[in-house]
């Protein structure tokens, strides 16, 4: 297959041309999925003289549904109430609500619960061979021993899991995704990546970066005034 030369605006009057032998680039997400593709970068900039780089539109005068909802309580709120703040509290949990929403339809598609992706994940990031103790397997997922049980009779029966002996505790079990259950995970995860690919089409490249940024400084602001797991 021969490359691609793709051109991208990086900044004004600054130009990168990347060679792409696998286009498009693969997907990436939150859930970190991870494709084998090849770029090589070629150093090229080029100057503009009297014009300006293409960027995506961007619509400002655009409102959501978070701009009609603040407008219409406006005259109720008290006079302090920092609206920004208001604004950016509920886009943050209308974002998070309809990428779980996203996350459900996925899991329905592949015939699991909410549970099972939990216990698939820890498993399949446990690394090799994928396993750990039932007893773990509860904590992670926040499920009592019989409702784990239950989980991983349905698991195993789908033959998604297989129960192992611990060879160091005979009153322990090991839990252990199997190569079915890692390809029904990894299946899962590339619908959800298109899925949340979404997200980039609202965003350049540049902007993504600074968003993840104010995000990660807004969550170690908050993690230092509740610590621990909160999700």
């Amino acid at each position: 297959m021969q490359p691609h030369s793709v051109v991208v605006v990086d900044e004004p009057g600054e130009v990168r041309v990347w060679r792409v032998r696998d286009w498009p680039p693969p997907l990436t997400s939150s859930i970190l999925i991870a494709r084998n593709y090849q770029l090589s970068y070629l150093d090229v900039k080029m100057n503009f003289v009297n014009s300006s780089p293409v960027t995506r539109p961007r619509k400002s005068t655009e409102r959501d549904h978070v701009d009609r909802f603040l407008e219409e309580i406006s005259a109720d709120l008290p006079p302090d109430l920092d609206l920004t703040v208001e604004g950016i509290v509920d886009r943050i949990g209308g974002i998070q609500r309809r990428i779980r929403r996203m996350h459900d339809e996925t899991l329905d598609q592949f015939g699991l619960t909410i549970s099972d992706w939990h216990v698939l994940t820890a498993l399949r990031w446990a690394g090799q061979p994928y396993r750990r103790k039932a007893g773990e397997l509860a904590r992670r997922a926040e499920l009592t021993s019989g409702a784990m049980t239950s989980r991983l009779d349905a698991l195993e029966s789908d033959g998604l899991v297989r129960r192992l002996r611990d060879p160091d505790d005979r009153r322990s079990v090991l839990v252990e995704l199997t190569e079915k259950g890692r390809q029904k995970h990894e299946q899962a995860m590339g619908i959800q990546a298109e899925k949340e690919a979404l997200l980039a089409e609202a965003l350049s490249d540049r902007e993504a970066e600074e968003l993840n940024s104010l995000l990660r400084r807004v969550m170690i602001t908050l993690e230092r005034r509740y610590p621990g797991k909160q999700d």
